[in-house]
């Protein structure tokens, strides 16, 4: 997958910290942050980003190689078909599942209308 990477840059799809992901939410394909992140504010990203696939993996390090971002560990991509493709290969690195909606169970008594 790191042969997309300079694709990332050249497509202007990468969103760099947490408050410029807050502020795109609209655009948001998926959010990466480092396994060297503090835990309070990886619980906060799962919070905060919990409709969103949250993948972990890469550390800032590797940030810093692949994008030339010094110090993050918070990054998000954007709506594309070049999302898409790194997202499937990052995929097995999710580590929030999917937010379900689910129904309010009607009470026996209310399911006919008729009381």
């Amino acid at each position: 997958m790191e042969r997309l990477f300079p694709f990332v840059l050249r497509a202007k799809i990468l969103l760099i910290g947490r408050e410029k992901l807050r502020h795109n939410k609209g655009k948001l394909h998926f959010v990466l942050i480092t396994e060297d992140i503090v835990e309070n504010v990886r619980a906060e990203i799962l919070l905060d980003f919990k409709h969103y696939p949250v993948v972990q993996h890469f550390t800032a390090a590797d940030l810093e190689k692949f994008f030339g971002i010094k110090g993050a560990k918070t990054i998000g991509f954007t709506k594309s078909g070049l999302a898409q493709s790194i997202y499937a290969e990052l995929k097995a690195h999710r580590i929030n599942k999917p937010v379900t909606k689910t129904k309010t169970p009607v009470p026996a008594g209310d399911a006919t209308g008729s009381t």
